[in-house]
């Protein structure tokens, strides 16, 4: 069972995300919170395996949120609900920890596949809101961990993060390197070791700040 809070200021957007996950059996919504500082009040009281997050809420808001659950809940992962519009906000997320991102237009199907993907320890970027992020890095050049250098890596765990922001899964990175899926998962958690970053929302980002991969060249 998925434990999930969902944290919006709009009531009717609370009751509707609570009405379609209740329709399956593997995922409980346990609360909600209506602002950031009740969302991370409540993350601390019941400890939900992911956290639905609005960005722009009144008072503390979804980023300021993400990263206080982030740094305090280490076990939960916090998937943010965002439109194409707000991309300064879904770059904050990342920097604060978020584990994925979803537009709020989306089907319920690719809603609960979200839900599903971030809880079980990967990271969600959809193409629109990737090809953006990668866009707006670029032209800034700010990296997220100073210092870092993929030269620490093995010719293996390059591969590995080149596919893996390509936007690759583990199983496809798997088929790709002909490996097993768990070696997959040595490899991207060795890398983000080894680089000091949080997931592969970063690692992404990462390999296009550093030149691993080029911009809309994903052969």
């Amino acid at each position: 069972m998925i434990r999930i809070l969902i944290a919006d200021d709009q009531e009717l957007v609370r009751m509707g995300l609570r009405l379609v996950l209740s329709a399956f059996e593997d995922l409980e919504v346990v609360g909600e919170a209506a602002d950031g500082d009740e969302a991370v009040r409540r993350t601390g009281e019941m400890r939900p395996d992911v956290v639905l997050m609005d960005i722009r809420m009144p008072g503390t808001d979804g980023i300021t949120a993400t990263a206080a659950i982030t740094e305090k809940y280490r076990n939960t992962r916090v998937l943010v609900l965002t439109t194409f519009e707000e991309d300064e906000y879904v770059f904050g997320a990342i920097r604060a920890g978020a584990a994925g991102f979803l537009v709020k237009d989306a089907s319920r199907e690719k809603l609960v596949e979200a839900i599903r993907v971030v809880h079980g320890g990967e990271s969600l970027l959809s193409p629109s809101v990737t090809r953006r992020l990668i866009e707006s890095f670029a032209e800034r050049g700010a990296p997220i961990t100073p210092g870092a250098t993929a030269q620490s890596l093995t010719a293996r765990e390059l591969e590995t993060l080149t596919l893996l922001a390509k936007g690759l899964s583990n199983s496809e990175i798997g088929h790709r390197l002909h490996v097993t899926e768990a070696t997959v998962k040595s490899h991207v958690s060795s890398l983000l070791m080894k680089l000091g970053l949080r997931d592969r929302v970063q690692a992404v980002v990462f390999a296009y700040e550093n030149g691993l991969v080029i911009a809309g060249n994903q052969n």
